[in-house]
């Protein structure tokens, strides 16, 4: 006589492990996705902040060719309104006495600010330069 054969188990996996798997699952994606978005906004911020320090050099290469630099403030924008900046020229004093005979040279102290999107700090790029000019001469601001 034969005993009759126990009733196999079926192999798989139950309803419980398939829901803990895709909830893990889930929480992966969020996690990558969450770290894409911040590494996108970097690589923008970064392309951002190197296109401002393009215009920021390039402006400053300009002050002062052919027209006299006056301490003063001047404004302006570049790529439509997309970067806006401000120039403020202003004599420099800092460890130097300033120039006892009409006509000696002096330093100027130039500073840049470069802004994008809103303005806040991390879009705000400012950059300060000194410029020799005779004191009879004159070089122009753009």
């Amino acid at each position: 006589m034969r005993r009759p054969a126990a009733p196999r188990r079926q192999r798989g996996y139950s309803l419980l492990e398939v829901i803990v798997a895709f909830a893990l699952l889930a929480l992966a994606l969020g996690l990558l996705l969450g770290t894409l978005s911040g590494a996108t906004r970097q690589v923008r911020w970064s392309g951002d902040a190197g296109r401002a320090a393009l215009h920021a050099q390039s402006l400053l290469d300009t002050v002062g060719v052919g027209q006299a630099l006056e301490p003063g403030r001047v404004d302006g924008e570049f790529e439509d309104g997309r970067y806006r900046w401000s120039l403020e020229v202003s004599p420099w004093t800092e460890g130097a006495a300033p120039p006892t005979r009409p006509g000696a040279a002096r330093l100027l102290e130039l500073a840049l600010t470069v802004q994008w999107g809103d303005g806040g700090p991390r879009e705000r790029l400012q950059l300060r330069s000194l410029r020799l000019v005779q004191g009879g001469d004159a070089m122009v601001m753009p």
